[in-house]
């Protein structure tokens, strides 16, 4: 591994020797280096095997060590945001020899998981949710009346949400013994670095130089009837000469005792600041910790947001596998680069994303369309929001999400799109099964606390032809629009030469058959049309394949000639079957009288979070394959079919 460090030959594994959390703390400084590159090592050859979140883990590893060189892992409590950053806690803490098996189905979770180990006390995934989950557990020490400490461990992209801002303001306003830590790998705050800003940082929060300040603040009190005014007055002239040249303002204005910036590669200096931050026993501290991202592995320290979230790569090199040069575009792919198209032949088009810009396909849109371009930070609800500000004037957004932080945003769905009315287009990236980020990732409800609100239609293409079609459709049509596609690759299918628009609420009849009906939306589509395949050369049965395209409005009056012609329905869709795509389905059969007669079976997520794993396993082990929906239409099929013929014309359409 050429690139990776490499621990001293000379030198017995360090890590082997950690049998339990609180060993760091009795190694030595030599020794925590050493450890260090063994960190670094391990999660670099497990990440290039099994992919995962390596430079942000990279960047901490000085930092885990330190935590756990000053702080009581059985006792003290240390909440990860994101989880992004926690690959080295998990070896420390008792998960190195099932490490290999990061993030692969029925392995370790690629996010602190608290099932998994008592040393994760939170379970997150999304992001800028520790300083608030930390200081709930403050409090609950305060009234349980203990004394452990709580950590926050905090990037500077999380935040940039307002959730973290909401926590941080309210820990401020309580005044708890609360520590957050700010792991600063990129942003702005971090420039004012240097000896008197360390200098003063370091000095004036001694014990000394505290004890001193409430002595004298004490004695100016104590002068009649003026104490309390210059009381005040000196404590705003400690909190200025310090924020002056330091840059803690910003928490300083929230009342939180400011540590740093410090470098968060000294380990040394890490445990003199922890050291100090734990023996603020009077408010809140943050304490800025500026770090690397890919530190030690020089490919991931050149491209961090390349190596940020990562499939398998050569660990040697750092050359990251490439899809075959014939394998079909992804749909984040397609969806960029229709949202390219779209946007040359009208200025209207203005592209929003949430800190994922790569992510979500929109990077080709910011380099050619700078000025219609903005990525708002981790900032889900501003986007929503933001975009129906543009959309009041006339523009048309596309606001590009993962389907699961869509979730952050419902309320303003809700009120400040959908009740006005506004045409923003929701572009739902990663719907369904994601894989091996697991259940905080997986977008498994998007069609069930979407389907519910008014004014808001919902196209949920099956492969990369209707995601253009649906995509064109966007700009004029006027009211609240949501798309919602799938991770991974598409089908392969090729995009037309002259793609049209995706009409409204009607469904498309792919298949004929007279047995039976695989009534499908999405991605599910792919699987039924093979699996009705196989069940016609296996037995001669025939099912027939209809995908319906839209879950709002629904092609009504195609389900109800289907509900009509057919007594086997079989509904796939790959969403949570609560409130999804097959229970908006029977509710309109429910409402027309037809259920009588029928039998109807459903297929989808089930009443469960999913675990983590590759896509093929999880929708193999769920039912959601080829193999499951083949088995799921033998098992709703009687043995002798007394269901009459159904004839169809050359189109696939029932007539």
């Amino acid at each position: 591994m050429n690139d990776a460090p490499q621990p001293s030959p000379c030198t017995a594994s360090i890590l082997s020797r950690i049998a339990r959390p609180a060993d760091v703390a009795g190694l030595n400084h030599e020794e925590k280096e050493h450890l260090a590159g063994e960190l670094r090592e391990r999660i670099i050859r497990t990440v290039a095997a099994n992919g995962g979140h390596l430079a942000p883990s990279l960047g901490v590893v000085e930092l885990t060590i330190a935590l756990l060189s000053v702080f009581n892992p059985e006792e003290d409590k240390v909440i990860w945001d994101v989880g992004h950053q926690s690959y080295a806690w998990k070896l420390l803490t008792g998960r190195a020899d099932m490490f290999h098996t990061l993030r692969r189905l029925g392995g370790i979770s690629g996010f602190p998981k608290p099932e998994e180990s008592r040393y994760d006390h939170f379970g997150v995934g999304h992001s800028s949710t520790s300083v608030s989950a930390a200081l709930g557990m403050a409090l609950a020490r305060d009234l349980s009346g203990l004394k452990h400490h709580v950590l926050a461990v905090i990037g500077d992209g999380s935040l940039t949400a307002g959730l973290a801002f909401e926590g941080l303001n309210q820990a401020g306003d309580m005044g708890r013994r609360l520590i957050v830590v700010l792991n600063d790998n990129e942003m702005s705050i971090s420039p004012n670095v240097g000896a008197l800003s360390l200098f003063l940082s370091r000095n004036m929060e001694r014990g000394w130089a505290r004890r001193m300040r409430k002595e004298v603040k004490d004695l100016l009190k104590s002068i009649p009837g003026i104490g309390e005014e210059i009381a005040a007055y000196a404590q705003r002239t400690h909190r200025s000469l310090k924020t002056v040249f330091t840059p803690g303002m910003l928490f300083e204005a929230f009342r939180f005792n400011y540590i740093g910036p410090v470098n968060g590669h000294d380990l040394d200096a890490l445990e003199r600041h922890l050291h100090m931050a734990a023996s603020i026993d009077d408010q809140p501290v943050l304490l800025h910790v500026l770090t690397r991202k890919g530190k030690g592995y020089a490919p991931a320290e050149t491209r961090p947001t390349t190596f940020h979230g990562i499939g398998r790569f050569n660990a040697a090199t750092g050359e990251v596998f490439a899809r075959p040069a014939d394998a079909p575009p992804t749909y984040t792919e397609v969806f960029g680069s229709t949202l390219c198209s779209l946007a040359e032949r009208d200025r209207r088009i203005v592209a929003i994303t949430a800190a994922m810009s790569s992510g979500t396909g929109t990077g080709p849109f910011r380099a050619r369309f700078s000025d219609r371009f903005v990525d708002v930070g981790i900032c889900e609800q501003h986007a929503v929001t933001f975009a129906a500000g543009l959309a009041a004037q006339g523009y048309r957004p596309f606001v590009a999400l993962y389907s699961t932080f869509a979730q952050r945003a419902y309320d303003q769905i809700v009120h400040d799109v959908c009740i006005q009315n506004l045409p923003v287009t929701l572009c739902l990236d990663r719907a369904g099964l994601v894989g091996e980020d697991g259940p905080t990732h997986h977008g498994a409800f998007d069609l069930s606390f979407l389907r519910h609100i008014p004014n808001l239609s919902i196209a949920a293409p099956r492969d990369e032809a209707q995601l253009q079609a649906a995509l064109l459709a966007a700009p004029d049509f006027g009211t609240p629009l949501a798309i919602r596609y799938p991770r991974g690759a598409a089908s392969g299918r090729p995009l037309p030469e002259t793609p049209r628009p995706l009409p409204v609420g009607r469904g498309e009849w792919l298949r004929d058959g007279q047995d039976a009906v695989l009534v499908t939306i999405g991605s599910m589509t792919g699987p039924a049309l093979a699996a009705a395949d196989r069940l016609a050369g296996e037995s001669g049965r025939q099912a027939a394949v209809f995908d319906a395209c839209w879950l709002k409005p629904l092609p009504e009056e195609q389900l109800l000639d289907i509900a009509r012609r057919f007594r086997i329905i079989l509904l796939a869709e790959e969403n949570a079957l609560a409130g999804g795509f097959s229970s908006a389905v029977l509710e309109l059969l429910a409402d027309r009288d037809m259920l009588t007669g029928l039998r109807v079976r459903r297929i989808g997520l089930p009443d469960a979070f999913v675990e983590h794993g590759a896509q093929p396993a999880l929708r193999a082990r769920l039912g959601l394959d080829e193999e499951g929906v083949l088995a799921a239409l033998r098992e709703l099929l009687p043995p002798a079919l007394r269901t009459k013929q159904i004839l169809f014309s050359p189109a696939g359409v029932p007539r």
